[in-house]
């Protein structure tokens, strides 16, 4: 059985006074109710408490991961910049040695050295892969530059290589009746007259093409005595050759012929006992042999001319 009062006395050692209480026993609950919810209050902000800290301690982890990551992603990027460096440099050395142009070197990247602390190693790695970046661009403008060195150096040697083509498309050498035999050489003979015979004659049928031996502009497409038809075509460069005893011409004076144009037709026109071409190189106003012009240019030609 519950009492509703209790005595309390507090006796000190001494004895010379007793303190006394009278509780009832609703205060004594609300005594207890009370302590018991301070005791459960701290325990709960305790719990709280130690909840958020693991909750922040969680948070860091997962920020020091990401930096981590980041970290290695920087690297693998500053590693990738340094690789296309080096092949950038590479690729300008060997443009450089081809074209002829003095060897580019760029200084190697010195890495720096880590640091153990994460928020140095970002700082550096940053700084590194900036410094890198920068080397990158720049290798890039060099590289453009010597592409375009590169384009300008081959252009040149197409023109070159396209003078050197014009320069023998205007050299006689060509048959100017395809596979016609030389029935009258370079040289003297006794028929039909005594005489030095300045150029060669080539047997042909009547009417068979006659063939510009090497680009040119016709000087000449008329009768010349005994030459009979005759086409002269000034090539341009102290070569010119003449093509007579023609039955027609199909060129005009002053008309730029190409290497191989049909320029007339194989007749007998002039002092001529049959029909054939009488075939004339001239070199500065002075007959030369055509026989080493029939069948291609010789070599010391194209040796003078180059």
């Amino acid at each position: 059985m519950f009492l509703d009062r209790y005595h309390v006395k507090l006796v000190p050692q001494n004895g010379e006074r007793i303190w006394r209480f009278v509780l009832s026993r609703r205060t004594i609950v609300l005594a207890c109710t009370l302590i018991a919810c301070l005791v459960m209050g701290s325990a709960l902000f305790a719990l709280v408490t130690a909840g958020l800290a693991h909750h922040e301690v969680s948070r860091l982890q997962v920020a020091a991961q990401h930096q981590r990551r980041k970290v290695t992603s920087i690297d693998r990027q500053t590693e990738q910049l340094r690789a296309t460096l080096e092949r950038v440099e590479r690729e300008n050395q060997r443009i450089e040695a081809a074209i002829g142009m003095p060897i580019h070197v760029v200084k190697p990247i010195q890495a720096k050295k880590k640091s153990t602390h994460p928020q140095s190693k970002v700082s550096i790695v940053r700084e590194r892969l900036h410094q890198i970046a920068l080397l990158a661009a720049r290798a890039d403008s060099l590289s453009q530059q010597t592409r375009r060195q590169a384009t300008r150096a081959l252009n040149l040697g197409n023109i070159t290589a396209l003078a050197q083509a014009a320069l023998i498309a205007h050299i006689p050498s060509l048959n100017p009746v395809a596979g016609a035999p030389i029935v009258g050489c370079f040289c003297y003979r006794t028929y039909p007259d005594v005489e030095f015979h300045e150029g060669v004659d080539l047997a042909a049928d009547w009417g068979e093409p006659v063939r510009a031996t090497a680009a040119g502009v016709v000087t000449a497409a008329a009768y010349d005595g005994g030459y009979g038809l005759k086409v002269d075509i000034d090539h341009e460069n102290g070569y010119t050759t003449w093509y007579a005893h023609l039955s027609s011409t199909e060129v005009r004076v002053g008309e730029h012929v190409l290497k191989g144009q049909v320029i007339g037709r194989v007749g007998m026109t002039g002092f001529a006992t049959g029909p054939h071409v009488h075939y004339q190189v001239m070199l500065d106003g002075t007959p030369i042999d055509p026989t080493p012009f029939l069948d291609g240019i010789p070599r010391n030609v194209i040796a003078d001319k180059s």
